[in-house]
């Protein structure tokens, strides 16, 4: 099962306009250098930092009508496609075939979770339990049955294909296109800063900025233990610039700080320390610090003392300069007002962003980061930022857009990919893996799984994978590392039913439903006239089979519905009315697996995939020309579902009509039910991928009607304990958790859960899978 969400509260894409400053009128007088030594405020200054840019206010962003009317079963292939056109945006990849998000270019960020060894058999068995689920992702799916190797399906590494690698010669960039072919008015920095030169003060990140970027901000509720560097200055644009970059290590509980080097303006290195975390490190990205088990053997300093350092180094009005800047001081567990991040100053289009040793070499014509030394040098990034910084004050955006940084950026990253050079509008090859197209903008992809499942990522250079011996443990690392990587994969795994226990668990579930479609209306005479109350019982919806149930004092009619609705419809309208002058009572029948279907109906109504759909019966083969002639009487109308018979292809007398808002669809349900349309509906129950699950159970089992399904007896005693293992808790523990996940995740965030189920093909678990998927407003799916 595959759950779908687009989060996004405001559009992190939406473009706006910001003032656009000249030189400052001072440009000649020479900005005040800072000495090495320690720099301390000598009085209090106001703080004037809080720049905020005028934004219209964004549209939230959703997925199309395909997702209703054309489809309840997606592909990994079709996966993949969505997975990419999020990392890359509308402009680099076409829009997935089968679905599309609007008022977004691409999201932020991308999270999936995997739930090895559920499916849409555990979605629907334990449906109450998933109550976050549910209720929050607005759109769900099958999949297809689970291939050997699903994660290398859905983001495409079985199609992964190598190209030839461009003539350039290794680590150089292609020349720029002659300033002729060069639009810059079209260029991300002009539109950002415009033409002319700017002063510091333009370049300084605003509070919006810090806000969508996830900046450490004082007031929020991740920063409590956070420490302020009490610069409280003006900023003018003689304020002095500091380099900043960090090292860090992974503990137990997440990254840690190990290193941290502060650059003066003028090059000049005034801070260069190891730190050593109070929790145990697990690994010490040595390829990329350099740093060691033995190294640290002799290190005191604790990140308390660095903090202290760095705040009594910095003056009031001190501006630090970094590259992704965010993480530095997430690291450092500080706050500062006043920041140059480089990553973002040198803006890319589609809101990605160049790596530091691309700007580097294009901007200064510097290497840095050369794969022959061992590890990064902190001071070297720190300096280079700061140069980064300072080149761009000097000559302006015009001078940079000239560079046609974006050109010469695809270039590089194409020729990493290892495939042919192209023109920044032509479309990456269809078989380009996530990874690849992850890799393309200057990103890696986060990997976290149990140990004995990690194995399939972990040779990938741009992965970071993170081995958990506990669910628990994936949780922990997981809540920690999600915000850091723009694409994340967690995986979660559990122990599948058993081959016998799922067949007859499905056999139970399609029994369940079954009962919950039946109705039983009557008592009524022998005499009784049948014709009245079969013509409107048939009115609810289309009925699979009519019959007399004459074991009863007196006979009654036993209606089994095809659609949960018609069903419902028909308790709700007939129970209690007179027909024929007997007065008639219409109820379910009343087993064990129907005895909480009062609080099942309830929830069924709250699912977020069908509050906002009605269901009506009664509506003819020009109902939906109807509809559309007639369109403005139902606004907020997405789509119109009309079943058809599988085997005339004819079309059925009932429908769905889904809706933008709630409001809207009982609006039209009000109207749809009136005397001028004198359809009967309510609001739906079930999914159209509830349906097609249904629908592909194996025929009806071989044990002889009304003998009872009952598990086999360990399956009985592990349901009576509840132990926290039984899928049963399970599925309301690890719920709640990924709701908790879901809720601390970065607005702009598209979000998927997928239960695949389990890798044996065999018949006993080859229907189809459940997908879900959605945006934290966020999208969610």
């Amino acid at each position: 099962m595959r759950l779908w969400r687009p989060r996004a509260e405001t559009d992190p894409f939406m473009e706006t306009e910001k003032e656009k400053t000249g030189e400052h009128p001072r440009k000649d007088r020479k900005r005040r250098q800072v000495s090495n030594q320690l720099v301390r405020a000598t009085e209090p200054r106001r703080a004037c930092w809080a720049l905020k840019d005028l934004r219209p206010e964004a549209k939230k962003a959703r997925l199309s009508a395909i997702l209703f009317a054309c489809n309840c079963q997606v592909t990994p292939g079709q996966l993949c496609e969505l997975l990419k056109y999020a990392v890359l945006g509308r402009s680099i990849v076409p829009r997935p075939s089968w679905c599309q998000i609007f008022h977004q270019n691409h999201p932020n960020n991308v999270v999936v979770f995997i739930l090895q060894g559920m499916s849409q058999l555990h979605f629907y068995k334990f449906y109450l339990e998933f109550e976050f689920l549910r209720k929050i992702f607005r759109h769900k799916f099958c999949l297809p049955p689970q291939s050997s190797n699903f994660l290398a399906d859905i983001i495409g590494l079985q199609k992964k294909t190598t190209g030839d690698l461009p003539k350039t010669s290794k680590g150089s960039l292609p020349s720029s296109s002659s300033k002729a072919n060069i639009n810059l008015h079209n260029d991300s920095i002009i539109q950002k800063h415009g033409s002319k030169k700017v002063g510091l003060s333009c370049c300084l990140l605003t509070m919006e900025e810090m806000k969508t970027f996830h900046f450490p901000l004082q007031g929020s509720p991740d920063c409590e233990n956070f420490i302020p560097t009490k610069c409280n200055g003006s900023i003018t644009d003689n304020s002095p610039l500091f380099g900043l970059a960090c090292e860090m290590c992974l503990t137990s509980k997440g990254r840690e700080l190990t290193r941290i080097s502060l650059v003066a303006e003028g090059g000049c290195c005034i801070m260069d320390e190891l730190v050593k975390p109070d929790i145990r490190i697990v690994d010490y990205h040595t390829s990329f610090s350099g740093i060691t088990k033995t190294i640290f053997n002799s290190v005191a300093t604790k990140l308390k003392d660095v903090q202290r350092q760095l705040s009594a180094l910095l003056p009031p009005d001190a501006v630090l300069v970094g590259h992704s800047l965010d993480l530095d001081l997430r690291a450092l567990k500080m706050i500062h007002p006043y920041l140059i991040d480089t990553s973002l100053l040198y803006v890319r289009e589609q809101g990605r962003r160049f790596k530091l040793k691309f700007l580097a070499k294009a901007i200064l014509g510097k290497d840095i980061q050369h794969p022959n030394t061992l590890q990064h040098d902190a001071t070297e990034d720190a300096r280079t930022a700061l140069e980064l910084a300072q080149y761009f004050l000097k000559y302006g955006p015009k001078k940079i857009a000239e560079l046609n940084l974006e050109s010469l950026g695809s270039h590089q990253e194409l020729q990493a990919a290892g495939q042919k050079p192209r023109n920044t509008t032509e479309i990456p090859h269809p078989n380009t893996s996530v990874l690849e197209c992850v890799n393309l903008v200057g990103q890696k992809l986060l990997f976290v799984a149990l140990e004995k499942g990690a194995t399939e990522l972990s040779s990938y250079g741009n992965c970071e994978t993170i081995k958990c011996l506990s669910n628990k443990e994936v949780f922990e690392q997981a809540r920690v590392e999600i915000p850091l990587f723009p694409f994340s994969i967690v995986q979660f795994s559990f122990d599948p039913f058993t081959p016998v226990f799922t067949e007859e668990m499905s056999k139970r579930m399609k029994t369940k439903w079954r009962e919950m479609s039946t109705v039983y209306a009557g008592p009524v005479s022998r005499t009784y006239n049948f014709r009245p109350l079969k013509r409107l019982l048939k009115s609810f919806g289309p009925i699979q089979s009519m019959s007399f149930v004459l074991e009863t004092y007196q006979p009654h009619l036993c209606v089994q519905y095809e659609v949960l609705e018609a069903a419902q419809l028909a308790i709700e309208s007939l129970n209690g009315i007179v027909v024929e002058g007997i007065c008639i009572k219409v109820q379910r029948p009343v087993t064990e697996l129907t005895l909480d279907c009062d609080i099942l109906m309830k929830e069924l109504e709250r699912d977020s995939e069908n509050r906002d759909t009605i269901y009506l019966s009664g509506v003819s083969e020009s109902f939906k020309d109807h509809i559309f002639h007639v369109s403005s009487h139902f606004p907020g109308l997405e789509a119109v579902i009309l079943p058809k018979d599988l085997e005339s292809g004819k079309q059925k007398k009932f429908c769905f009509m889904k809706f933008k808002t709630f409001a809207s669809a009982q609006r039209a349900l009000n109207i749809l039910t009136g005397k001028d349309w004198k359809l009967k509906g309510r609001g739906a129950l079930t999914p159209r991928h509830l349906h097609k699950w249904l629908r592909g159970f194996s025929p009806e089992s071989r044990w002889p009607p009304g003998l009872r399904v009952m598990p086999p007896p360990s399956e009985q005693q592990a349901l009576q304990t509840l132990k926290t293992d039984h899928p049963k808790v399970a599925a309301w523990y690890w719920g709640q958790k990924i709701g908790k996940l879901y809720q601390n995740m970065n607005p702009g965030t598209l979000c998927l859960i997928l239960l695949p189920g389990c890798k044996r093909i065999t018949p006993l678990c080859s229907h189809p899978q459940i997908t879900s998927t959605g945006t934290h407003d966020h999208d969610s799916m």
